[in-house]
């Protein structure tokens, strides 16, 4: 491995944490107890604790859980190859395939395609049985937003120094 090489690796390493540190910042996070791993470019592990206050009338997790927890898995993965600008959601598709009953469950992110105007990721959902309970597609744009203004993002670097 080159110095290069491996400048760009503690790079990307923090761009990576930098991206948790912004997930844990996030207001709509102290309603969910979960926390994001980034397992490498493109890739992203969300585990949520899934209890009877995310639960509709039937006992079973709403699909506003589903939503957060995919979206969430698909952003970040596909977040990890842009480091300039905070990432929008513009659209996502959902596949809703067993109720989870609670427990923990894992968000995996992966990022498919795209690098510039556009991109692909996509999620699933694991239970605690390691059994797949969802999946989604979703395509995020480039906002407006850097990262760098975004205090959850720039505490990472505050940290490092």
């Amino acid at each position: 491995m080159t110095e290069a090489d491996n400048a760009d690796a503690a790079g990307a390493n923090l761009h990576w944490r930098a991206l948790e540190s912004l997930y844990a910042s996030a207001a709509i996070n102290e309603k969910f107890r979960s926390a994001l791993q980034i397992t490498g470019e493109g890739l992203s592990c969300i585990t949520f604790d899934v209890g009877p206050d995310c639960f509709h009338a039937a006992g079973a997790a709403h699909g506003t859980i589903y939503f957060k927890m995919l979206d969430d898995a698909a952003f970040y993965a596909a977040n990890t190859l842009i480091t300039d600008r905070f990432l929008l959601t513009t659209s996502f598709n959902l596949l809703l395939s067993k109720p989870i009953k609670g427990g923990t469950v894992r968000a995996e992110g992966r990022w498919v395609s795209g690098r510039r105007r556009v991109l692909v990721a996509e999620s699933r959902l694991i239970d605690e049985e390691g059994d797949e309970v969802g999946r989604g597609t979703g395509t995020f744009m480039r906002s407006r937003i850097p990262l760098s203004g975004l205090p959850g993002y720039s505490a990472a670097f505050t940290a490092q120094g």
